[in-house]
């Protein structure tokens, strides 16, 4: 069995976003799972991006992909602890051409600048420190292995859909 089909399918049009700051400790779990991820040979053909924040240019990448999947930590869920959810493209209350755009938001202007509708989906993990700092800290350092496995399974339950 080759790499490709242990996903279900080869990986290509996925677009993958690792984001946050990684000079803010655990907000720099984008950074590191999308590492990880850029290096996976079950994702051979996905694009795997590193970005600071979501931009509106980003829809542009967003309306050519068949699935998309952004990681990012939130304050919301207990240090360590893994969230996968499917975002739907709602615009959101904020401008979409502003410096910062929220996941659905984004995916809605790639749908009225492109038409373009791809499954999208974010993986968090919950923060324990935002503090200034490069390392992430034991409880999201830990989870990383399960948020590219997180990863990994929306990929291959891509392939099934389709």
């Amino acid at each position: 069995m080759t790499e490709a089909a242990a996903t279900g399918r080869d990986a290509a049009g996925t677009l993958i976003v690792g984001y946050g700051n990684a000079l803010r400790s655990d907000d720099g779990l984008g950074w590191h799972a999308a590492t990880l991820l850029a290096d996976d040979p079950r994702l051979a053909g996905a694009q795997v991006q590193w970005q600071h924040q979501l931009t509106p240019e980003l829809a542009a990448d967003i309306g050519k992909a068949s699935l998309v999947v952004l990681i990012d930590v939130n304050v919301e869920d207990e240090p360590g602890a893994i969230s996968v959810r499917r975002l739907d493209a709602t615009p959101g209350t904020e401008s979409a051409w502003s410096h910062h755009v929220e996941p659905a938001a984004l995916l809605a202007l790639a749908h009225e600048l492109w038409n373009a509708s791809p499954p999208a989906y974010v993986v968090s993990v919950g923060a324990a420190s935002l503090d200034v700092g490069d390392r992430l800290t034991p409880a999201v350092e830990a989870a990383l292995p399960a948020v590219v496995e997180a990863v990994l399974a929306i990929v291959a339950g891509h392939g099934r859909e389709s």
